[in-house]
């Protein structure tokens, strides 16, 4: 017999006393069962070998992890490992807890292997030297002695590139007591952890523990959260947790204890590890692939980051409570979700059954301050004669299409576009995540709505375009169009409501045509292909295509004209480009656009300015994303 706790999803423990071999899955046939669908029928085996107990990973889909690794064949296991299958955490109890021992080695049993260039005893005296046993009497090669047990100091991990160390930091209060906190991850046989790394990965599985014991004591299912604020909510959870960590006593001395509770409460009613990235102004955009996977955007560059969440189940509550205020939800029934941030940042969350290796969040930043033409032009995203173009042609009411890969900038360019509409224009905004942050008097701002739990109330874009022709708009700007509501947005275009503002996804301007051309025929008019481009070319005046460099610079590669049919084909032709070089820069095309002649005249440009000229303003800073 053996102990177990098993932490359920909704973070209650419950310790299981169990026999030898285990069988773990959903099945009433397995000597623990846990019911869920990320659980297979028979997950994993826990069995006891000549060395020690050995977990083994039936080849689920889902698979078993162990302290944050993949596994397929792990042992042996030692006081404190965690066993991730699905969302249940199991846990081998620390000596101090543990009513009986974890096992006893069986006699003969051969310890030996792969070794680490430091011992178990060299490990402990490296940090705390109150807790380094020295002779035959307290250790052998390679086994270390701990409260009376006796268990190998390394681990072997089949499977794996290295050799997973089962690291063991004693607490330094004093009493020479040692504590297990747990080993951390694998190292290579060439390579030793520092002590930064131990220290770290040491209280991550501190803040995971803590994080539980503060739902517990909170109890925040059961409680009426909503009638507390969140700073009021925020101040009990610092106050429960600061009694939690004071009588704590497998905290090791040189843990930082207010940090912890920093940490451990942002993560309970907080963003957990995403508070300080959203308050980092250098942060542009923010990746969580999993739970202990963190990438973030700096300067363009992606960059794997050291935080991590302590629990799948606390990116979910994460999630949660980011799309709660917003009247949005995530569940199994609908995995995905578009929402936003107070502050206007866009998030989409991803969870699992679709989400395979873990819950995913995105999140993408805009800048704090508000942008204007003037600050692309210094950031060389555009020269200044693009951007005393672009202006003239939104005060002069032209239809422009604003196209782009995904994060090449799309939606800070028509923000910004938008601005520059005449303060006396009544402009009517429609998003299905509302990003757009426009400075304008005489502005309503509209919002797509996702169906209920009963397949109920879904108010689409297309729905908010046929409403906004009847609210009397002088402008009309779409954040994005993906599907049909490309038809009603042309038909805005093309019957009065000239100015009109949107963005969508293509790697050229002549694909920005094509994928209108689909996004129409999907509106089901049974229009012919003629007709459908006859109504392109009459609605659009321009298309802006912005793009995406490999070292992370936004700009505008082509600002493109639609000059109308001929042969039945839509006919384009380029304004301004982007010259790669060398040297790179902006250049005109030697082209003045066909609308801006007759009765527009050239609204004061000087014709000089579209000379095939090359125009080197390339800032060496980065550019601003959106």
């Amino acid at each position: 017999m053996f102990e177990l706790d098993v932490r359920m999803p909704n973070g209650s423990v419950r310790r299981a006393a169990l026999s030898l071999p285990l069988d773990i899955g959903r099945t009433p046939e397995c000597g623990l069962v846990l019911k869920s669908w990320r659980v297979a029928r028979r997950h994993a085996r826990i069995e006891l070998r000549a060395g020690g107990i050995f977990i083994v990973d039936a080849g689920t889909l889902s698979g078993t992890y162990v302290n944050g690794q993949h596994v397929t064949d792990y042992g042996p296991l030692q006081p404190g490992d965690e066993i991730m299958i699905g969302p249940f955490l199991l846990q081998m109890p620390c000596p101090e807890t543990q009513a009986t021992p974890l096992f006893e080695p069986l006699a003969g049993a051969d310890h030996s292997g792969p070794m680490l260039a430091d011992s178990a005893s060299d490990v402990l005296a490296r940090n705390d030297p109150h807790a380094a046993m020295s002779g035959p009497e307290h250790a052998s090669a390679g086994t270390a002695t701990l409260a009376g047990m006796c268990f190998p100091a390394q681990n072997s991990c089949a499977g794996t590139r290295g050799v997973t160390c089962q690291q063991i930091n004693a607490d330094a209060d004093g009493n020479g007591r040692a504590v297990p906190n747990l080993p951390m991850a694998s190292v290579d046989k060439d390579q030793t952890w520092s002590e930064n790394e131990v220290m770290a990965s040491a209280m991550s599985l501190h803040r995971r523990r803590l994080h539980g014991q503060l739902l517990e004591a909170l109890d925040l299912r059961r409680r009426d959260v909503s009638s507390l604020s969140d700073a009021a909510l925020r101040t009990e959870a610092r106050t429960v947790l600061h009694q939690i960590i004071d009588s704590d006593t497998l905290l090791p001395a040189w843990a930082d204890r207010a940090r912890l509770l920093d940490e451990v409460v942002n993560e309970a009613v907080g963003l957990g590890p995403l508070e300080a990235l959203l308050a980092d102004p250098r942060v542009s955009e923010i990746m969580v692939n999993r739970h202990d996977e963190l990438f973030i955007e700096v300067e363009g560059q992606l960059r794997r980051h050291p935080a991590c969440f302590s629990s799948e189940q606390a990116v979910r509550e994460v999630v949660e409570r980011i799309v709660a205020p917003l009247g949005r939800r995530i569940d199994e029934s609908s995995p995905m979700v578009d929402a936003r941030l107070p502050d206007g940042s866009r998030v989409n969350a991803v969870i699992a059954p679709i989400a395979l290796r873990g819950n995913s969040l995105t999140i993408r930043k805009f800048p704090d301050r508000r942008l204007s033409m003037q600050h692309l032009v210094g950031a060389g995203s555009l020269s200044a004669d693009m951007s005393m173009f672009l202006v003239a042609c939104v005060r002069a009411r032209k239809n422009i299409v604003v196209s782009g890969g995904t994060g090449s900038g799309k939606t800070t360019l028509l923000n910004i576009l938008s601005n520059c509409i005449a303060a006396g224009e009544r402009v009517i905004t429609i998003e299905d995540a509302a990003e757009l942050r426009l400075e304008h008097k005489h502005l309503v701002a509209l919002e797509a709505r996702p169906a209920n739990t009963e397949g109920r109330g879904r108010v689409q874009i297309r729905d908010l375009v046929r409403n906004a022709l009847r609210m009397r708009p002088d402008r009309i700007v779409v954040g994005e169009c993906r599907g049909e509501e490309a038809f009603d947005m042309l038909a805005a275009m093309n019957t009065g409501h000239e100015g009109s503002l949107t963005t969508l996804h293509a790697n050229s301007p002549r694909d920005a045509l094509a994928r209108l051309e689909t996004m129409v025929l999907m509106a089901g008019m049974s229009l012919p292909l003629t007709a459908v481009r006859e109504h392109i070319s009459a609605s659009i005046d321009f298309i802006v295509q912005q793009s995406r460099l490999g070292e992370g610079r936004r700009l505008i590669t082509s600002i493109v004209e639609v000059t109308g049919m001929e042969s039945g084909r839509i006919q384009t032709q380029e304004v301004f480009r982007f010259r790669p070089g060398p040297p790179p820069g902006f250049e005109g095309c030697g082209v003045v656009p066909e609308c801006f002649r007759g009765r527009d005249g050239l609204v004061s440009l000087p014709i000089s300015m579209f000379e095939s000229r090359c125009m080197p303003d390339w800032a060496n800073g980065s550019s601003p994303g959106g």
